[in-house]
């Protein structure tokens, strides 16, 4: 039974009840201004490496299911902990053949499914890192650039890829004839590979537990590529030690996960430091089930998500914010879908962008009319080289946005920066480094030993720290105008996005050395043209140039330039882009990031176009 789009009171209701961890910080302040947060409560004991738990869980709880896909038929194919644990040891005896390191690592190609966990979790029980690489780099770039620079960098000694057929063009124009390319299915036929069966062969039991037991904390578990929002995708070194402790301090925020063993359906890519270390270790640690989502946020991936969701019901749900606005149309349509996803759901969690505040109250009344209850969403900050979780919102906010405070165990330095505060982070959880890019390296740290994230950071209240810290933009984004105002390109991004809702899928904003600020916008091509009335044929072009799509994007550019208070805020003109952000010329990451520099260096002319006078008539300007 659909729900009515009604209005729901949802300030008042009930929040459903979960275990979370309290508010803690100390603060330390510098006569410099700058500021020193850590949490109070010590880092709790943690594993020294990533493979123990699933020791533990294979003897423990071995009938208990671990990771399950769907299969060519649509079954959940399941396998349980002592199946994968069995499974690792055979594998890892395989890699030990193959006399694989860290100089000729594993390469992983192909998107989440059961065989790569199973590669990936042998590798780290014998002690050879692995490399998840986005498969759009191999899917979705013409040139490889991206893709080649990855593996000159690792130098592998073995690449793995789900599907011959469809990893075949990256395979033939990258992977170097003399190295082994292992895929589940398809085998290319003009290549000779070897399939992933043939890697669960004889038991090394000998020379498999001599090479766990050598593997320390500090021994390399794999290499995860930066998204490249900021530049060229960096090898980030993870450590055991960086993963285990990662954990404990996930735990301590949201000490639920420990209560009982979590149950996750996720999409979210184990090439990024948030699909995997973040949500794949939370459940091999705390002994729980990993259903792998066949879907994702796109108009195809979406009603794969509801079909599974409408199955297994989450203790905790993970997803980006279009993920989660992708999702209401189906949740307030199908009955059995909402109740089973609400069953009995303790935490919304998003990362990767500012979730926008209609998604969030949307989210909140179908909860309170399925339930009866509120459900908190909460958010972290972290990167890739923070293993990810650094800092940690563990309280219901009554807006999105807010990141937390420091986990036990990192320290967090606010260092005064053109009128910011610049956070940057030490504490187990951070990389040594860059593989095989030293002056990286060098860069990436201060003189006391702390890794510069490149956020700006700012208290939700000033006067009460333990109210948890604001994302406060990108250091390398922010912009000065001529009148010398400096623009916070993040928190203008998120305000404009969440404006303009459903409008606008990302914007980039122009204005360095100019006397306001101009924006280019990459539209929801979807609903802007359900906004003007098309047919499915229209192309993107015909949708932005259509006459009420640009009344309704000028009336609410008018709007917003009147509710800003000064130029740091007011956005004066528009151009629509019709066509997508470039991942080959690095406009945009494998994950759907925008790289600003990338898109202003690229489009020059149209930043030239936004600026000329008169208003060219593609030019969406305020009404004044």
């Amino acid at each position: 039974m659909p729900l009515p789009n009604r209005q729901v009171e949802f300030t008042a209701a009930p929040l459903r009840a979960v275990r979370l961890g309290a508010p803690d910080a100390v603060v330390e302040r510098r006569p410099d201004g700058t500021l020193y947060v850590r949490a109070g409560k010590p880092l709790a004991a943690y594993h020294d490496k990533i493979s123990e738990p699933l020791e533990h869980w294979a003897k423990a709880t071995p009938d208990r299911v671990f990771l399950a896909q769907r299969d060519s038929e649509g079954r959940w194919r399941e396998l349980t902990y002592a199946q994968v644990f069995d499974a690792v040891k055979r594998i890892g005896a395989s890699i030990l053949r193959r006399g694989l390191s860290a100089e000729r690592p594993i390469a992983v190609l192909s998107s989440n499914c059961i065989e790569q966990a199973l590669l990936g979790l042998a590798a780290m029980y014998v002690g050879v890192p692995y490399a998840p690489i986005s498969p759009a780099y191999s899917l979705m770039s013409s040139d490889f650039g991206k893709l080649r620079a990855i593996l000159d960098l690792l130098t592998p000694g073995l690449v793995f890829a789900n599907d011959g057929t469809a990893f075949a063009r990256a395979i033939d124009a990258i992977v170097p004839a003399d190295v082994e390319v292992v895929v589940t299915r398809n085998a290319p036929a003009d290549r000779k590979v070897t399939l992933f069966a043939e890697l669960i062969g004889s038991e090394d039991r000998a020379g498999v537990t001599a090479a766990h037991d050598a593997v320390t904390p500090d021994t390399i578990a794999k290499f995860l590529f930066t998204s490249g929002s900021t530049g060229t995708p960096k090898g980030v070194i993870n450590t055991h030690r960086m993963m285990c402790s990662n954990q404990a301090m996930l735990a301590a925020g949201f000490p639920f996960v420990t209560d009982e063993p979590p149950v996750v359906l996720d999409w979210l890519p184990w090439s990024h430091t948030f699909g995997s270390n973040h949500n794949f270790n939370m459940v091999l640690v705390n002994g729980g089930s990993l259903y792998i989502d066949d879907g994702n946020p796109t108009p195809p991936g979406v009603p794969k998500t509801a079909r599974n969701l409408r199955e297994i019901a989450p203790t905790i749900y993970f997803n980006v914010p279009k993920g989660y606005e992708a999702l209401i149309p189906h949740l307030r349509a199908d009955e059995t879908l909402r109740n089973n996803f609400f069953r009995r759901l303790k935490v919304l969690f998003y990362a990767g962008a500012a979730l926008n505040q209609m998604t969030r109250d949307e989210f909140n009344k179908i909860a309170i009319e399925t339930t009866g209850e509120r459900v908190v969403f909460l958010s972290s900050l972290g990167s890739t080289e923070t293993a990810p979780l650094a800092l940690a919102c563990t309280w219901d906010f009554e807006s999105s946005g807010n990141i937390g405070l420091p986990a036990p165990g990192v320290e967090l330095k606010l260092v005064p920066n053109e009128g910011k505060l610049e956070a940057r982070l030490r504490g187990p959880l951070i990389t040594p480094g860059y593989w095989r890019q030293a002056h990286l390296t060098r860069d990436a740290f201060d003189d006391e030993g702390f890794y510069k994230i490149g956020d700006a950071l700012k208290f939700a209240d000033p006067d009460d720290p333990l109210k948890g810290l604001l994302f406060d933009g990108r250091i390398a984004e922010d912009f000065k105008l001529t009148t010398g105002t400096w623009v916070s390109v993040g928190p203008l991004r998120a305000r404009f996005i969440d404006f303009f809702a459903p409008y606008v899928r990302d914007v980039v904003f122009a204005g360095q050395n100019q006397d306001d600020i101009a924006a280019l916008i990459f539209p929801d091509v979807e609903a802007c043209r359900k906004l003007a009335g098309l047919g499915p044929d229209a192309t993107p072009a015909q949708i932005v140039a259509d006459a009420t799509v640009r009344k309704t994007f000028t009336e609410r550019l008018t709007q917003l330039a009147a509710d800003s208070p000064g130029s740091s805020t007011r956005v004066m003109r528009a151009l629509l882009m019709p066509d997508l952000p470039s991942m080959d010329k690095g406009e945009m990451t494998d994950k759907g990031s925008i790289n600003q520099r990338a898109v202003l260096k690229n489009r020059a002319a149209l930043v030239d176009e936004l600026y000329a006078a008169p208003l060219s008539n593609k030019v969406i300007g305020v009404v004044r």
